[in-house]
């Protein structure tokens, strides 16, 4: 591991002229990871000089030769899938499994980018004999992305993908706790014969962020974190005269019905709320019963129970995450819920200094508590008993967010009924993270996103560009013109 972690400007490696540094810890032991070099707003200009001094001759490329850049890269990612993997575990604290399979489902937008030949020709229609009116599509320049920690790789591949094919010029700032994945996602790109200056990496804290949201010389940014952040990025981007796209937090709800198959349901609800630690926007969060459910909610305990942190399941971010989950199952514990397990107080035999939650089953007696409300971002989740399905929906359709929201039962009326009234832009039925393979985009609803449009799919090709429409008339004699 590099000892200062620099940018990466223009095809080379980039250190701050005089860097405020930061301590970077892997999650998994607590052992250095090395100095994150953060960049003062005022050494960003450069940076978009050189993305910008990219942009002419690559805009002007051919869609065709600029996805053939992508295909390299996507061969040259799963080739060194376990080396990006070990990588992202390594700074996430996630299992490597978990870690790969991110980078594999990043993978499906480059392979979707990889096609753009045949998504982004125009439209032509002869509107009036010997008129026809026709669209193209322009990128916007220079654009950035502003990622989270929780997919150092899989995030940042929803958005540079599409954004360069599209013939953009990107300036990606990662998450300070996850600086190094990025990188060496640069050196895959130039390695797959991306011009220097195509793709830049910025590293830094909240300060780097304003100033690439007020830097005039950047058209549009896209953003993922938590909601609060998410409306404060939109809203001054927007100021800025930026096109925006901002996804935030969630507070995933999953409905249980008593026909639901108990098997099936108790494994996919703890692969859902412990996967990744808890520390995706997709996790299930609030467990929602409808009758007589005792039977599953026991068969999920059974399996919680067997979740051990450090072996199939990942670290938290870090200790001060670490501190706020529990403090929620502190006050959980406070309001007299009943704590079916129990992750607190979580040490993994030789990795002391590792921060680490186990999975966490809360049983609520009504549904006040600040659990039930806030995304909490951990392996915890809620539970709560109502008598209806409608009383289900009711508390689902509640909750300010609206990412994703899942149903178990063996019913399709019951899953239909459910997919028409729940109020979230992503639904599963039988699944607990309802994330859309490839053409189908992702995005949420409500305070889950802040914008127009999804991050990928056809959407994310509409955000990263522009559309110019023309409208042509000639007549048989433009054919005897000065040339003739």
């Amino acid at each position: 591991m590099p000892d200062l972690i620099p940018n990466y400007v223009h095809g080379q490696t980039r250190s701050p002229a005089s860097p405020t540094t930061l301590d970077v810890t892997s999650p998994i032991d607590g052992s250095s990871l090395g100095q994150l070099a953060l960049t003062p707003p005022s050494e960003l200009d450069p940076v978009v000089a050189a993305a910008r001094g990219a942009f002419t001759s690559w805009s002007r490329t051919s869609v065709k030769e600029r996805v053939q850049v992508l295909f390299k890269f996507k061969q040259l990612v799963e080739q060194n899938l376990h080396e990006l993997g070990d990588l992202v575990s390594r700074e996430n604290g996630k299992l490597p499994a978990e870690a790969r399979a991110g980078i594999e489902k990043g993978l499906e937008v480059v392979e979707y980018a990889c096609a753009l030949p045949q998504l982004i020709p125009g439209e032509l229609l002869e509107v009036s004999s010997g008129v026809d009116c026709y669209t193209r599509r322009y990128p916007l320049g220079v654009v950035a992305g502003i990622t989270p920690f929780n997919f150092p790789a899989m995030v940042p591949m929803w958005m540079f993908p599409l954004a360069i094919a599209c013939g953009n010029t990107f300036i990606l700032k990662p998450s300070e706790q996850v600086p190094l994945t990025p990188l060496r996602l640069a050196e895959l790109l130039k390695e797959s014969g991306l011009p220097d200056g195509v793709f830049n990496v910025v590293q830094g804290d909240r300060t780097t962020v304003e100033a690439i949201l007020d830097h005039p010389g950047i058209a549009a940014a896209a953003f993922v974190g938590s909601t609060p952040v998410a409306k404060l990025v939109y809203e001054r981007g927007i100021r800025a005269g930026k096109r925006m796209l901002t996804l935030g937090g969630a507070k995933n709800h999953l409905v249980v019905v008593p026909d639901a198959d108990v098997e099936v349901t108790a494994r996919n609800v703890v692969s859902s709320f412990t996967g990744c630690a808890g520390q995706r926007c997709m996790a299930a969060s609030v467990l929602i019963t409808v009758g007589d459910c005792g039977h599953i909610i026991d068969a999920i305990v059974a399996h919680a129970q067997k979740i051990r942190p450090g072996h199939e399941m990942g670290a938290i971010i870090s200790a001060k995450a670490r501190d706020r989950i529990i403090s929620y199952i502190d006050l959980a514990e406070k309001e007299g819920a009943t704590l079916r397990t129990d992750g607190r107080r979580v040490t993994v035999p030789g990795k002391e200094h590792g921060t680490y939650v186990g999975p966490t089953v809360i049983e609520h007696k009504d549904h006040s508590s600040k659990c039930l409300q806030d995304e909490i971002f951990g392996p915890v989740i809620s539970v709560i008993n109502v008598k209806t399905l409608d009383e289900a929906l009711a508390i689902e359709n509640a909750s300010p967010y609206g990412n994703a929201a899942s149903i178990y039962t063996t019913s399709g009326a019951v899953a239909r009924y459910f997919e028409q009234h729940a109020n979230a832009g992503m639904i599963g039925i039988n699944i607990g993270v309802p994330v859309p393979r490839e053409p189908f985009a992702f995005g949420g609803w409500n305070d889950s996103k802040f914008g127009v449009g999804d991050i990928t799919g056809k959407d994310g090709i509409a955000f990263w560009t522009k559309s110019k429409k023309v409208t042509e008339k000639w007549t048989a004699g433009a054919a005897r013109n000065w040339m003739a």
